[in-house]
């Protein structure tokens, strides 16, 4: 894309910027629009969302890991003093469901909450759940690999994650489809331009989600098991054992979190690699190249792509002055495509020897499910090709309609 989509407008001087995000042509193929980006405009004031963005790959990364920015600000400043309109009426247990959520608060709270589920995520906790993910993406493979052709998202992957966080947390496995209508709900507060139906509908699920967490919770507390929830409730931090408002809080984002974005990931992961035209059994040689192969699809097709943070106390970052209170976006998706770290941005090239990719955030909110998703993903897709080597792509598969999120509606196959 070198001329400039009538989606887009870029006005450099001012530094600002003015695009519809749920115009089709924009979050279908956004990589594309952030290449623009980077060459006219890579820190500027987004008109309709109201807010500065960056997207180099120093500033994103900096921003993370920056304490003069957090997650949250009303644990340092009220909303009068800040100008913040009043908790909306009607997404009152969506709130309630986020009040405590890892990825909403900031220390000390954050430290004791993560202290107390780090250990469950660990990669030496996870690495001893591969026969058990092995054994899952076979048996559904099983199911569909005589029929020639399948669409992939449902009958793949949308089952591993899923089934994997829930099994972890101790919540029966059988609830997986009831999970995915809760989280596909939920998220749905993420998303730019949510209408109303989307808050009311996200806060029925996080109602439901968290009556149905406290039913468990319930039983753990009578008769604890061994999984990461019975952990949560009977092991305490500094004397202290979390309230039922926060294991409720932690187990939800645990779920959504746990499986929405790999989700999308092995979605997006296959779809690269079948569109490179290059030969899979060359991607998957072995487990350094498989991991060179996964790290470059989270690269090229990162399924979470925005970031936010309030500005603390007042800052400046990259010639723009902010005050406290002020909300800045960071697209990790864009920092992953700056051309002053990676060659040929927009090319999936799984044997680049540049910088990490950011696509799990960075600093005290790096993604806890990291070395999970990684595992799945790095068991999940060569097994996939193994078994089903002549897989290719039935029709173009096109892109749901949740930025920021970035994930595919179905991915039909054929072998």
């Amino acid at each position: 894309m070198n001329t400039m989509p009538d989606f887009l407008h870029i006005d450099a001087q001012q530094r600002s910027i003015s695009l519809d995000a749920r115009n089709p042509a924009f979050y279908g193929n956004p990589n594309a629009t952030y290449a623009l980006l980077h060459t006219h405009c890579p820190t500027f004031y987004w008109t309709e969302q109201k807010q500065w963005f960056f997207t180099g790959y120093d500033h994103v990364n900096a921003l993370l890991r920056d304490r003069r920015f957090g997650r949250q600000i009303l644990h340092i400043a009220t909303r009068e003093e800040l100008g913040l309109p009043e908790p909306l009426e009607h997404t009152q247990n969506f709130d309630a469901a986020e009040r405590h959520s890892l990825l909403e608060i900031e220390p000390p709270e954050h430290t004791r909450l993560r202290t107390l589920v780090n250990r469950a995520f660990v990669s030496r906790h996870v690495e001893k759940m591969k026969p058990e993910i092995e054994t899952l993406a076979h048996g559904l493979i099983d199911r569909f690999e005589k029929d020639g052709q399948t669409e992939l998202l449902s009958s793949f992957a949308d089952i591993i994650p899923v089934t994997m966080i829930a099994r972890m947390i101790g919540i029966p496995e059988e609830m997986g489809p009831q999970l995915l209508k809760w989280s596909h709900a939920y998220v749905g507060m993420y998303m730019f331009k949510r209408s109303r139906e989307d808050e009311l509908a996200a806060d029925r699920a996080a109602k439901e989600f968290a009556d149905y967490v406290r039913s468990v919770i319930a039983e753990r507390r009578a008769e604890p098991k061994d999984d990461l929830l019975s952990h949560m409730i009977h092991t305490e931090h500094k004397g202290q054992f979390l309230t039922d408002d926060e294991l409720i809080s932690t187990t939800i984002v645990l779920l959504n979190a746990g499986h929405e974005a790999t989700v999308h990931q092995i979605g997006n992961s296959v779809r690269v690699i079948l569109e490179s035209g290059l030969d899979p059994q060359s991607l998957f040689g072995d487990e350094k190249t498989t991991e060179r192969t996964v790290e470059e699809t989270l690269r090229i097709g990162a399924p979470v792509h925005i970031f936010q943070r309030w500005a603390l106390e007042p800052v400046e970052i990259d010639g723009v002055t902010f005050e406290r209170g002020d909300k800045v976006s960071l697209i990790l998706a864009a920092a992953n495509l700056d051309p002053l770290k990676f060659s040929d941005p927009l090319t999936f090239k799984p044997d680049r020897a540049e910088a990490p990719n950011l696509s799990f955030g960075a600093g005290i909110h790096f993604c806890i499910g990291a070395p999970l998703a990684r595992l799945e993903l790095n068991m999940v897709l060569p097994l996939l090709f193994q078994r089903l080597p002549h897989l290719k792509l039935a029709r173009q598969p096109k892109v749901k309609d949740v930025y920021h999120f970035h994930g595919l509606e179905r991915l039909d196959l054929t072998w």
